[in-house]
């Protein structure tokens, strides 16, 4: 692998040594680096999805990169080559956002809704490295996109009703533009009761609410150069999670930015864009509604983040270069106090979170070089430094107890950089590249304190002592494209040192009732995961068409003990009819037997599965009105399953008949 990258630099240098040979090449043509989920923007919306009211995170486990690790009915975990979140970066238009929950009750993606967001741009390894350090790769959620132009005004309003949990959706949006000012504003509400798993099972505690608004408006200030601030508001309220001891009593966020972007006339300069970003999540977990609790507990959690990137996009003869310069801080703070049942005995509080700063300051730099009319080569590293800061003396107290040497500060150097390998000619597009980068232990591997895992039936506590975790990484795609059909084959493979689990100390007495024991976040001395996904369409006429996709994942560690969480065979397949105003479609999706399980980490053994769903949609027109009426079934089987990445096995819902109206006027 070592000397893969050796090569791989050495071309660099080649050419960049012959950048000044004006080569005379197309500027525009295709570069296959990463994957882009259209969610539409709201004029587009409801005319491109099957389900346009769904959730973001149904959206994006359509991608053959992302999975959902599903703890209840809301606020689903992202997966990202087959990695879960510690390992992965997830963006809101560029901004760093972390969650307050303690247990993952808070994914960036539950702060944001499918009616304000127009893409999802998915990038594996080191290709998501743009705005900070990661190894499984990024997810950047880019919100509507409103221009100037014309003076124009845009009218939405969305309705939605789900039978299985008695569902309501209601949504609304404005958006106004003219030549220099616009606006974007969109309000979603979801109110949902318990959902039933096949064969009419009630799962209880399913239940959840929740209300989001988001605001965008920009201002030209010049032919070349505008500003734009941006609000997301997002607000869940009674929000239950059947998998878990606990559900939440709210989770809120405010999410802000103020950016600016300026096109420069020059040539040589395409684009640049500053932005600067504050947010704050608050979360509290709740058990006062579940029955038989042992010792009631109060767990908020508060999380802030403020921060800047400045990206430049220019190019020199065949050289096309990006620098994004990045900052942010932020601070972690998550306590639990527990109230024993005989009143004459005191609470009990801890930090679980010791108020840790976070500070991180950081470069990127791509450079995509165009060999002849049908190659490229692309080029990126990115270099920042990662500071911890554990605020509190009290926690820092309390970790000490397992670590005496331990100091309030810790300092990090992490890198990266990768290389690829572009060709496309014709029908074919294939490419192939190597990667390394690094990542620092999350808040929670480094500086928990007493965290129960419901899954695994252990108390964990982190370790301020772990190296960082380091990936060697290849990848290779292919594509095939004609008018009738379309085939895309990707793989991935990571080699994944110091890669942080907890493991087991007997020594250790364990602090919540019933648990198995107490974990200490350590490094194995390497794990391996390995990814590769065929998808094809294929258009049978005009009007019809079908599409397949197959999933293949496998991790395992030095010992050749299976990863958690990784996905057995998974696949769908769909047919679709579309004529005039008239719409419908059939699929299959499901998965074969999990049988390469990690048991030791809490995992077992899922039976395989398929599911059928159906839709159909019409398009009314009217003269100053367009509506759009979908009707669908889900599971229309009524299938009873769970999978391998539900939490401790809770099944998941069983037949669901959906409506969905949107009015654009």
């Amino acid at each position: 692998m070592k000397n893969l990258l050796t090569i791989g630099f050495l071309i660099y240098c080649y050419t960049f040594n012959f950048a000044q040979n004006n080569i005379k090449t197309d500027t525009l043509l295709p570069i296959k680096m990463q994957e882009v989920i259209i969610i539409g923007k709201k004029a587009q919306l409801f005319e491109k999805q099957t389900k346009v009211l769904t959730t973001l995170d149904d959206y994006l486990q359509k991608s053959a990169k992302v999975g959902m690790i599903k703890r209840g009915a809301y606020a689903w975990e992202p997966t990202l080559n087959s990695m879960s979140t510690e390992r992965t970066l997830i963006t809101i238009d560029g901004m760093r956002i972390f969650g307050a929950c303690t247990d993952k009750m808070d994914p960036i993606t539950s702060y944001v809704e499918v009616s304000n967001l127009s893409e999802a741009t998915v990038c594996s390894g080191q290709e998501g490295s743009c705005f900070g350090n990661t190894i499984g790769g990024s997810i950047d959620l880019k919100r509507n996109n409103t221009v100037f132009g014309a003076k124009n005004w845009n009218f939405n309003i969305n309705s939605g009703f789900e039978t299985n949990n008695k569902q309501k959706i209601i949504g609304s949006s404005i958006q106004y533009q003219d030549s220099l000012f616009y606006f974007d504003t969109d309000f979603m509400l979801r109110d949902a009761e318990n959902y039933k798993a096949g064969k009419h099972q009630e799962i209880l505690f399913s239940q959840f609410k929740k209300v989001n608004f988001s605001s965008t408006s920009g201002f030209k200030i010049d032919k070349n150069k505008h500003i734009e601030a941006s609000l997301i508001y997002d607000k869940a309220t009674n929000v239950g999670y059947p998998a878990l001891p606990m559900d939440v009593s709210i989770a809120e966020a405010i999410i802000t930015s103020l950016k600016y972007e300026y096109s420069p006339l020059n040539k040589k300069i395409n684009h640049w864009e500053t932005k600067l970003y504050y947010n704050t999540i608050m979360h509290k977990m709740d058990d006062t509604k579940r029955p038989f609790v042992p010792i009631h507990m109060d767990m908020p959690g508060w999380s802030k983040t403020f921060g800047f990137y400045s990206k430049l996009n220019f190019k020199q003869n065949q050289h096309h270069f990006l620098l994004n310069i990045n900052s942010f801080y932020n601070t972690s703070l998550a306590e639990m106090t527990m109230y024993p049942a005989n009143p004459n005995e005191n609470p009990m509080f801890m930090l679980t979170w010791p108020d840790v700063l976070t500070a991180y300051h950081g470069a990127f730099l791509e450079d995509s070089y165009f060999l002849n009319c049908h190659s490229n080569v692309k080029f990126s590293a990115s270099l920042g430094n990662h500071a911890n800061t554990v605020q509190s003396t009290f926690g820092l107290n309390s970790l000490q107890i397992f670590y005496p040497n331990m100091t309030a500060k810790s300092n990090r150097v992490l890198k990266s950089f990768a290389g690829n390998y572009n060709y496309f000619k014709n029908h074919i597009q294939f490419g192939f590249g190597v990667a390394y980068g690094e990542r620092a232990p999350s808040v929670t591997e480094a500086y928990g304190f007493y965290l129960f895992n419901s899954f695994e039936n252990y108390d964990n506590i982190g370790n301020p002592n772990l190296k960082n975790e380091s990936s060697f990484e290849g990848n290779f795609f292919f594509e095939f494209k004609k008018e009738k059909i379309a085939l895309q084959l990707n793989s991935s493979y990571f080699h994944i040192a110091n890669y942080i689990v907890g493991k087991p100390n007997p020594a250790l007495v364990p602090m919540t009732i019933g648990a198995t024991g107490v974990k200490i976040y350590s490094a194995l001395d390497y794990a391996t995961i390995f990814n590769v996904s065929l998808q094809t369409e294929y258009k049978f006429s005009k009007y019809v068409k079908s599409n397949m996709q197959l999933v293949y994942s496998r991790g395992k560690d030095f010992m050749n003990i299976n990863l958690p969480f990784i996905s057995p065979i998974r696949y769908s397949t769909s047919i679709l009819y579309t004529k005039n105003r008239f719409s419908s479609e059939l699929s299959i999706q499901g998965n074969t037997k999990q049988v390469h399980f990690g048991a030791i980490y809490g995992e077992d053994k899922t039976p395989d599965y398929a599911l059928l769903h159906a839709n159909v949609g019409y398009k009314f027109t009217m003269p100053q009105a367009k509506v759009i009426l979908k009707f669908g079934v889900e599971n229309l089987l009524d299938a009873y399953y769970s999978t391998y990445s539900d939490w401790n096995n809770v099944p998941r819902q069983g037949r669901n008949c959906y409506i969905n109206t949107v009015f654009s006027f």
